[in-house]
């Protein structure tokens, strides 16, 4: 994989790490389109009957990179780009939700914040360190949620708590995050690494068939139309993006201070 990514296989279990400590394991064309090859690929191979997904340094995933995102690093052919509607953002929950019907847990060891907080919303399982911090970071630049973010947070939390926690764009620790039913599983720092890989090896004792059909029913009786939920995500976000009022949002969070906001 490229340096931005590291795959690691201990069993049955594909571990998934982001890598641009130095960034945050913020979400650049070549970081983001790297995760879901590398997800598509462990939902072909039959010796992976697991997969996780976690991060190197202090972070686990703070969202687009707003420094810039890149070249592009697509892997669809360029007719394929010009009629891609969705892009890597939108691909999120369609590739662990539904192409990948292996479980996939996200092992949240520091700050998951917009399509970073998507990312680990659209895992199957999630198990948090003591000290990762979960922000939505959408209202912070004028923008509304993408990743799937719309439909995986109010299924875990509810309708009210979800729109609390993204309209006040609310920092909340992983014991809070846990009262809420956002992640499953809290555990102290220094135990994290062993227990995610203890966890996802335990998983992977039981039989890949019934896993995946297990999977596949739940994500059957919890369907929506995914695809036309997230294509609304990302034409609310395009227009939030057109706005007045998120080019200030952008401006004040580079220039560190309050927006001030016209409803434009």
């Amino acid at each position: 994989m490229s340096e931005v990514l590291e795959v690691r296989n201990v069993g049955r279990v594909r571990t998934i790490v982001l890598n641009r400590p130095e960034k945050k394991n913020a979400l650049s064309n070549e970081l983001a389109w790297g995760i879901l090859a590398a997800v598509e690929e462990a939902s072909r191979d039959d010796s992976v009957w697991v997969v996780a997904i976690t991060g190197t340094g202090d972070a686990f995933c703070s969202g687009l990179d707003l420094t810039g995102p890149g070249p592009e690093a697509s892997p669809l052919s360029e007719q394929g780009q010009y009629l891609d509607d969705v892009g890597w953002v939108g691909r999120i929950p369609l590739v662990l939700r539904q192409l990948c019907d292996k479980p996939v847990v996200a092992g949240v060891n520091g700050v998951a914040v917009g399509a970073g907080l998507s990312l680990a919303l659209a895992a199957d399982i999630r198990i948090a360190a003591k000290s990762a911090r979960f922000i939505a970071g959408y209202p912070r630049i004028g923008a509304s949620p993408d990743g799937g973010m719309t439909w995986t947070l109010p299924q875990l939390i509810g309708y009210e708590q979800a729109m609390r926690f993204l309209i006040e764009n609310r920092t909340i620790n992983a014991e809070e995050a846990l009262s809420l039913g956002m992640v499953g599983e809290v555990v102290p720092d220094d135990q994290f690494d062993n227990r995610l890989a203890e966890y996802c090896a335990f998983l992977a004792e039981r039989s890949p068939i019934t896993t995946r059909l297990t999977k596949r029913g739940i994500t059957r009786a919890t369907a929506i139309d995914l695809e036309a939920q997230i294509r609304f995500e990302l034409s609310n976000i395009r227009r939030a993006f057109q706005s007045q009022d998120s080019r200030e949002a952008i401006r004040a969070f580079l220039e560190k201070r309050q927006p001030t906001f016209e409803g434009r």
